[in-house]
Order: structure tokens, then C-alpha cells, then sequence
């Protein structure tokens, strides 16, 4: 393994680069504040006394509220006849919003990772790495990790207080009714589903089994199939759990892009495309409909199928990035549908009767731009999670985007041949400890590369990369749902 090698150099770069150019540029901060987007100021109480008719009313002595101002709440017609005023998103409004730090680093460093994944592939293609480990993977790991703690904290906010008991509520059925979702799923003939978890299954019984008798240990293999599944369904169930108000608010928004873009058709063509994608990516694991029509079905008047294997699998890696850069090329048009909701949330208020106060018509004016970061990372966390899955697939399960399948770890070391000890390394400078630990980290690296093969590698990842696109599709699916079904109400 080289010591210093071009993916090392790589690395240290971009840590340097996101040191000196994060404190001067963006992309989170790019997005928000340099795509043209608006927000709507709320009316304030001289405003509201003006259009009402409302007389201020002279403070009194005694009625001094806790920190010594006068308490200025007063009631206006619900019918109020206001027009929002709107201002272009700077800067200086953004960074104090609720969850703007972890908005911008997740967004930020997820594309420095995409920049050091290109930057790694490209290295790959010309000097195929072979006694490496591949850096961008860890890159990947990193973001996903990130990805799911700030997914999980935002769920985390709907179990907590009295006032989000529907919320709570949403979130565990569609965890139980995800979690049957994927018994089914997990008990589907590979002809029907090619996840390929059969396979990985007995790759890793086999690869285990054979280092632990390489090592002289008993072992009657790893655990029950049934048992992976169920944890595997579990896990499924989680992250749809997790995938719910983001699609939710993702259908939303799309919902009221269609109703305030009705003169942009070609934009209105793009943003349906976009919406529909998961579905293609889901229908791209299904054998009859896509593996088979392509690869093995001969059409009349040709001499062979559509395309190879190997291409067919570089296809579907390539679709799921462009409909997730699809999405992010998007994400400035639906964040102003989300911002609109301001002056929706008015024309929807003037319809009803009674009054209102003061501070409860701005509050409601004002939530909609200080939860800006919050639709942010609903919209965006999901599209990162399968594009950084996809890599993971990718590259873990040997696969190319040129359409060449690569062979598997198993051939290119086979388990027989595991060394029990590595040679011994002779220095005079160096402690034998360091060798020694160096030894057995080297030793350890090969071990789990004779376990964890390609294959078990394809069905994991599989699993989790298509099981991605369908909680995405399944929870936009279903936000679409509940709006066509009230809107028509």
C-alpha cells in the first residue's frame, strides 16, 4: 500500500481548499442567497393599526411586561386586506436562521466529496488502483454519515413537546407500514427483484467460514438469513420513517410550483421529469421491466439485445446521478414556491371570518422564511443519501460508468491463499511495536477484503441504494396524494 500516494495528495488538497475558500464561498450560502430567491416581510404593527383603523393606545402604568416594554398586542380582521412586502435573501438573513450551520456544511462538504469522488475516478481510469485503499469511499461514508445525523435530529423534533402529536404519529405508522413494505420486498424472488442479497448472503457465509477454519477457529457461519433480514427490514423501516416529512414537503412544494410556473412549460416539463424520477430508479431494479427487456429481449431485425450487462448496470448508476443533479439544479425554484407560501397562507386567511392578533399574523408571515433551512435540508438530505449510496455501490461492487464490469475480490485474491502473518519488517529506526501494529493492521485489511467480497458488497449496497430511491418515491407518491385528494375538498 503506498504510503503517499496521487488519492492521498488529492485529499490533503481539498482539505486545504475547504480551509481557505469555505470562509469566502459557499454553495449552501450560494443557493439561498445568490439564485434570486424572495422572502416576504411581515406587516408590522404600525401597518396593521393603519389598515385596521386600530388607535395606539397610551401605555399604562402596572402593565409592563417581564422585561420592562409595554405589551403592544392588539386584534385585526382576519379578511385584513395586506399586501406583503418581499426583499431579496442576503447574507446577513440567512445565517442566523435555525439550522443554517448544518444546512451549509452538509451541502458544502458533500460537494467537495463529489469533487474528490470525480477527482479519484478519473486517477482510477488512468492507474487502476490495486494495492490502495480508495480515499473516496471514506469521503462518501463521511457525508453519509453526516446526511443521516441531520435527517435523524430533524425527526428527533417531532417526538418532542405536546404540540406534534400528529407528527409523531405519521412518523411511526409509516415506520410500521415501511417496515412490512420491506418484509415483502425481502422475501421477493432475485428474478423478480435483482437486489442481489441472496448472493451476498452466500458469499459471506462461504468467505467467513473459509477464514475462520484458515485460522484454526470453529465457526458454524454467520447468522440466519432470516435474521439479517429482519435487521435489514428494520433498518428499511427507519429510513422510511426518516424519508417521510421530506416527502411530504417535497410534494408540496412541487404541488405549488405547477400552480405558480403555469406559463414556463418547459420548466413546468423539467420539474414533472425531475418528480417522476424515482420511479424510473425504482423500475430499474424490477428484472421483467428493465434488465430483461434490455439485456436479454432481441428485438425483430436485430442480432443480439440492446445492450451488454455491464452497460445495462453503468446505465442505471448514471441515471440516478443526473436525476439527482436534476433535482439540486432545481431546488432554487421549488425553495421560492416554499416561500410563497407566505402570501398564500394570507389569501387562505382573508377568507375566514373572526379576528386575529397582532403577533399571530406576523408569527405566521414570519415562520414561513425562519423555517427556510429546515425545507432546505428536507429537500436536499434525501438527494444526497442516494447519490452517495450509488457511489458507494459503484465503486465497492466493482462496477464502471464506460460499461465494464470488473471482476470480483475473490478472484483477484482468493481466500485460500489468505497469508497467516506477513513478512517481517527490518529497520533500525523504527520501534517494533509500530511494526508490529503495523503488521497486524495490514494483516487485518486483507482479512476483511477475503469476508467482504464484491458481491456482498452488490447486495448491501444494492439494497440500500434501491431502497433509497423507493422511500423517496413512495413519500412523494404519497404527499402527492394527499394534496390532490384536499385540494379537490
Amino acid at each position: 500500500m503506498a504510503l503517499l500516494g496521487a488519492q492521498l495528495v488529492i485529499t490533503l488538497v481539498m482539505v486545504s481548499v475547504i480551509q481557505k475558500l469555505s470562509p469566502h464561498f459557499s454553495f449552501a450560502r450560494w443557493i439561498l442567497c445568490s439564485t434570486g430567491l424572495t422572502r416576504y416581510l411581515y406587516p408590522t404593527d404600525q401597518q396593521l393599526r393603519t389598515l385596521a383603523g386600530v388607535p395606539k393606545e397610551k401605555p399604562k402604568r402596572g402593565k409592563h411586561s417581564e422585561n420592562g416594554k409595554v405589551g403592544d398586542v392588539f386584534h385585526v380582521p382576519r379578511n385584513l386586506d395586506i399586501k406583503l412586502e418581499s426583499a431579496k435573501i442576503t447574507t446577513l438573513d440567512v445565517v442566523h436562521l435555525k439550522y443554517y450551520t448544518e444546512y451549509q456544511w452538509l451541502l458544502d462538504f458533500s460537494m467537495y466529496a463529489i469533487i474528490v469522488y470525480i477527482l479519484t475516478e478519473a486517477y482510477n481510469y488512468l492507474y487502476p488502483i490495486k494495492d490502495e485503499i480508495n480515499l473516496s469511499i471514506l469521503w462518501c461514508v463521511v457525508v453519509l454519515g453526516f446526511a443521516f445525523k441531520v435527517l435523524l435530529s430533524l425527526w428527533v423534533q417531532y417526538f418532542k413537546g405536546e404540540e406534534s402529536v400528529g407528527e409523531r404519529s405519521t412518523c411511526i405508522v409509516t415506520g410500521f407500514a415501511y417496515l412490512l413494505i420491506a418484509m415483502m420486498v425481502l422475501i421477493v424472488d432475485e428474478n423478480k427483484l435483482e437486489i442481489g442479497l441472496e448472493k451476498a448472503y452466500t458469499s459471506f457465509n462461504h468467505s467467513a467460514s473459509r477464514f475462520l477454519d484458515t485460522q484454526g477457529l470453529s465457526s458454524t457461519g454467520p447468522a440466519s438469513k432470516i435474521v439479517l433480514k429482519f435487521f435489514l427490514a428494520i433498518w428499511c423501516g427507519l429510513l422510511g420513517s426518516l424519508f417521510t416529512f421530506p416527502g411530504l414537503r417535497v410534494s408540496k412544494m412541487h404541488w405549488d410550483t405547477l400552480r405558480y410556473y403555469k406559463s414556463h412549460k418547459l420548466l413546468l416539463l423539467i420539474a414533472n421529469i425531475s418528480y417522476a424520477s424515482p420511479l424510473l430508479l425504482v423500475s430499474l431494479w424490477i428484472t421483467p421491466i428493465s434488465r430483461d427487456y434490455l439485456t436479454v429481449r432481441i428485438f425483430s431485425g436485430m442480432n443480439g439485445p440492446l445492450m451488454t450487462v455491464a452497460r445495462f448496470e453503468s446505465l442505471r448508476l448514471i441515471i440516478i446521478v443526473v436525476a439527482g443533479l436534476l433535482k439540486i439544479v432545481l431546488m432554487p425554484i421549488y425553495l421560492q414556491s416554499y416561500l410563497n407560501l407566505a402570501t398564500q397562507r394570507l389569501e387562505i386567511q382573508k377568507k375566514e371570518a373572526g379576528r386575529i392578533t397582532n403577533v399571530d399574523l406576523q408569527k405566521k408571515i414570519a415562520a414561513v422564511y425562519y423555517y427556510l433551512c429546515v425545507v432546505a435540508l428536507q429537500f436536499v438530505v434525501p438527494i444526497i443519501i442516494c447519490l452517495f449510496f450509488t457511489f458507494l455501490y459503484k465503486t465497492l461492487g466493482g462496477f464502471t460508468w464506460e460499461g465494464i464490469l470488473m471482476g470480483t475480490m475473490e478472484e483477484e485474491c482468493p481466500a485460500d491463499e489468505l497469508p497467516k502473518s506477513l513478512p517481517a519488517i527490518t529497520t533500525d529506526n523504527i520501534d517494533k511495536t509500530v511494526i508490529h501494529t503495523a503488521e497486524e493492521v495490514q494483516l487485518a485489511l486483507g482479512s476483511l477484503k477475503q469476508i467482504f467480497t464484491t458481491d456482498v458488497y452488490r447486495g448491501v449496497l444494492g439494497l440500500a441504494t434501491w431502497w433509497s430511491c423507493f422511500a423517496l418515491f413512495a413519500t412523494s407518491a404519497m404527499g402527492m396524494f394527499y394534496q390532490s385528494y384536499f385540494s379537490n375538498m
